[in-house]
């Protein structure tokens, strides 16, 4: 970066996780780290475990962490629900809440990963967004922190792993109106109310389909009836998908391959029978192939009314 650009005010944070407030003064002759993410983003997820590292091998060179959280979906803005994903996730720096965007807003961000590589004197001297670059990165940190040594050992397992970019070729998709594309239910969606939907005869490549009782909103679909499926066309070695509940019991649901059990392509939240229990809103892995990567057509049924569904991704 060209221009000397002073770090933001974290003043707008709702709360800290981890740590009491931090502004310039607690932050005065550290180098920071500060890293935007939300509890759901596959993207994020599989940048953590490089985070989480760099967090630990350099604090004691005078590194500082701070991860803002920034809600994407509404059900993300509880604290509980971040508390709890940085237990999963074993993050143990401090993480602001920012659900009113305040942070945000204040670095001009628009990206979930986006770090902010601050020097002593709480100038942005880099900055990448998404995914990648790590070794670039973390010589980033050396640099600010003056220290030069071997970098970290990283390998990310369960969600958090690298994508398999060769074999990737399906792309995220929304589900709720505002940002939805390739519905292919015949007659198309009815917005904010209940309607009854089927699976098309055929389902597109990189198309998607309801069947069953749903309500489509503006960032999710709701499931209004027992046993609505939804179902996906894709190729990946992973397929996720974003889910929380307005029921208070968890919800069971099955998982189906090509109309089969998913067998050893199960994801880490599905048993080999298909079968998961939608328990927490964040996201689930349906499915993690182990032999070629070919394409398939996922279906995911509910048991239970008040299933949300918000997007699939890919890896």
């Amino acid at each position: 970066m060209s221009e000397r650009v002073q770090v933001p005010s974290l003043g707008g944070a709702n709360g800290w996780v981890n740590s009491e407030p931090l502004g310039p003064a607690e932050l005065r002759g550290h180098v920071v780290l500060v890293d935007f993410w939300t509890l759901t983003c596959i993207n994020w997820l599989r940048t953590e475990p490089y985070v989480r590292a760099w967090s630990q091998a350099y604090r004691d060179d005078g590194l500082v962490v701070i991860g803002v959280h920034t809600p994407e979906f509404s059900f993300e803005h509880e604290i509980d629900r971040v508390r709890q994903a940085t237990t999963e996730r074993g993050i143990d720096y401090p993480v602001a809440v920012d659900n009113d965007y305040e942070i945000w807003s204040a670095f001009d961000n628009h990206f979930w990963p986006a770090l902010y590589f601050v020097d002593a004197d709480g100038i942005i001297q880099d900055h990448h967004f998404g995914e990648g670059r790590y070794e670039q990165s973390e010589r980033v940190i050396q640099r600010l922190l003056g220290v030069e040594r071997e970098l970290v050992a990283v390998e990310g397992v369960g969600v958090e792993a690298e994508a398999d970019w060769d074999n990737l070729r399906t792309p995220e998709s929304y589900l709720g109106f505002g940002r939805s594309e390739h519905f292919a239910s015949p007659d198309g969606a009815a917005f904010d109310k209940r309607g009854a939907y089927e699976f098309p005869g055929y389902l597109r490549f990189n198309h998607w389909a309801l069947a069953g009782e749903w309500t489509i909103g503006r960032e999710n679909v709701v499931l209004d009836e027992a046993g609505g499926s939804i179902a996906y066309r894709f190729q990946a070695r992973d397929a996720h998908l974003v889910l929380s509940r307005g029921t208070h019991d968890p919800i069971a649901f099955r998982v189906f391959l090509d109309g089969e059990a998913p067998g050893p392509s199960h994801g880490v939240d599905v048993d080999e029978d298909g079968n998961g229990l939608l328990r927490d809103g964040r996201l689930y892995q349906l499915v993690r192939e182990h032999d070629a990567v070919r394409e398939r057509i996922l279906e995911i049924t509910f048991l239970e009314p008040g299933a949300e569904a918000y997007v699939f991704t890919f890896g």
